[in-house]
């Protein structure tokens, strides 16, 4: 089992594991997507705190840029009860499942879905936008993040590496991790050395 280091609570934040993204016939098809999906099943069901999924689903109005937006990807321009955005991953009643328009899913709606949790561990697609911008948003409101590099996929495999690197660079307040890390008996001492180690970084 997960399990979150003593001082801190824990959510797990999934972000947009959707069909739009592992269709090979989408214009926003995320390479990768299946692995990334595997890791992702294996969290989600050993983790024992909240769990919170996000969607993404294309705003009707276009309001401002998002027009040209998808001027650009007409493919996607689909309706918000369109198949397209359905999770292709299966959610328990426990499980939260917040819908917005945005690439960044952090805000005051998935603030309070996760609580009182310091400590955010997310993963999903793409790593390269809305897993980056996410993970942005959340640091910024002073969360410490944990990405698991492995539960995550990029549009390229070169941009899925690039923005881990970015996110690399904001350590101490994000942490790398991959799913054999977390998941397992040891999870609960080796989420404490993460915190520690980040802690002591420069």
């Amino acid at each position: 089992m997960i399990h979150p280091a003593s001082t801190e609570s824990t959510a797990l934040v999934v972000v947009d594991m959707q069909r739009v993204f592992a269709s090979p016939d989408s214009e926003w098809h995320v390479r990768g997507y299946e692995g990334a999906a595997a890791h992702v099943t294996r969290l989600v069901a050993q983790f024992s705190g909240p769990v919170v999924w996000t969607k993404f689903v294309r705003d009707p109005d276009e309001r401002g840029s998002w027009g040209a937006y998808y001027d650009r990807w007409s493919g996607c321009r689909e309706e918000p009860d369109s198949q397209a955005w359905d999770l292709t991953l299966p959610t328990a009643e426990s499980h939260e499942v917040l819908v917005l328009p945005t690439f960044s899913k952090w805000g005051a709606e998935l603030a309070a879905l996760t609580g009182d949790a310091d400590q955010l561990i997310v993963c999903g697609v793409a790593t390269d936008c809305c897993v980056l911008s996410t993970v942005l948003g959340a640091v910024d409101a002073g969360k410490a993040v944990t990405v698991v590099t492995d539960a995550c996929a990029g549009i390229t495999d070169t941009a899925h590496e690039q923005a881990i690197a970015l996110m690399q660079l904001l350590s101490p307040m994000v942490t790398l991790a991959t799913t054999a890390q977390l998941v397992g008996g040891s999870a609960q001492r080796r989420g404490a050395e993460f915190a520690q180690a980040s802690a002591e970084s420069p």
